[in-house]
């Protein structure tokens, strides 16, 4: 059986579930790289120049740890999913990166995702895709289509039902997840909402288990996929115009939502030195001291960003909002 290897980080959390089913309807084997490391990170960090940014890097090193595991790796340049929005540069050149910086890396399995040159375009590339494994088209076919649906069983499953990726994916694939026990049933009653792309929310050595972090001091987590992609889209083109770039939602949109006074913090996850993201979140930064109801807090994470810093920060952070609380509770009393 074919092995195809697929990198935890990047696009996996957005796109895993559907990558899975249609590999899996034609017949491959699936090996995922463990979930990410200080070595992955070191080893990922030394193949490019110091200013590549930190998911790249950690895309690169899940990479190095998938070269003698696989007989493919999957890798797609996804330019755009929207019209008239494209992605960064980091996503649209990946295959053509990996393959210079880690020469040593097996046959890489490539589609060029752009909706701006049509459908047919797309058909074609994912039919190119599926002859590595069947010169059959209908089966080729009956595998996109059982991928598509559980891609949006996924969004569906997170935004109804209040999950996270990690516990999506494990629903739908029947794979366990660690889940954090309050230690303090004071906070239980916070809700804090954690915005950024998912590859620096959900990756827990980069944000130095953030997620765990807030659910085991008792708070409740929200993220971005929580929230229905179309009111994301929505909350987004009022904050900034329409967004020229891919994944803007997951920022802009959520911040906006979430300043709406439905959580009592929200914390912005964002890569140091990415352009897009200083921007949208400087922009929801903005609109939180004009509100001046919600906390707001920025981490910006790198790759030698320290742990005692961040469990610092948001100690302080979540102290402070409790104490609002407890004067907000005597106030009205």
């Amino acid at each position: 059986m074919t092995r195809v290897g697929i990198p935890r980080a990047l696009l996996y959390y957005q796109y895993y579930p559907m990558w899975h089913t249609f590999f899996r309807e034609l017949g491959a084997e699936l090996v995922v790289s463990a979930p990410t490391t200080q070595l992955m990170l070191s080893k990922g960090s030394s193949r490019v120049v110091t200013d590549t940014c930190l998911p790249v890097k950690v895309f690169l090193g899940h990479v190095l740890s998938l070269v003698n595991e696989c007989d493919y790796l999957f890798i797609p340049a996804i330019r755009s999913v929207k019209k008239k929005a494209y992605n960064c540069s980091k996503f649209l050149g990946l295959p053509d990166m990996t393959q210079a910086v880690i020469p040593e890396s097996p046959p890489i399995l490539d589609v060029d995702v752009d909706i701006n040159r049509g459908k047919r375009n797309l058909y074609f590339g994912i039919y190119k895709l599926g002859r590595h494994f069947t010169w059959n088209p209908l089966k080729i076919k009956r595998a996109f289509l059982a991928a598509w649906q559980a891609h949006i069983a996924y969004w569906q499953m997170m935004s109804q039902q209040g999950i996270t990726v990690p516990k999506a994916i494990s629903d739908l694939l029947g794979q366990e997840v660690e889940v954090a026990k309050s230690r303090n049933s004071e906070l239980a009653k916070m809700k804090i909402a954690v915005i950024g792309h998912p590859y620096l929310v959900y990756d827990e050595l980069i944000n130095h288990r953030l997620l765990y972090r807030l659910e085991q001091a008792g708070c409740d987590v929200l993220t971005p996929e929580m929230v229905s992609k179309d009111i994301l889209e929505v909350l987004t083109t009022d904050l900034i115009g329409k967004s020229p770039w891919t994944y803007g939602d997951e920022v802009a949109g959520a911040g906006s939502y979430y300043l709406q006074g439905l959580v009592n913090g929200v914390i912005g996850v964002m890569a140091f030195g990415c352009g897009p993201d200083s921007l949208m979140m400087d922009m929801v930064r903005r609109r939180a001291m004009r509100l001046n109801g919600v906390p707001f807090m920025n981490l910006t994470l790198e790759e030698h960003t320290a742990e005692a810093g961040i469990v610092t920060r948001v100690e302080a952070f979540l102290d402070m909002i409790q104490r609002g609380m407890k004067r907000q509770e005597t106030l009205c009393v």
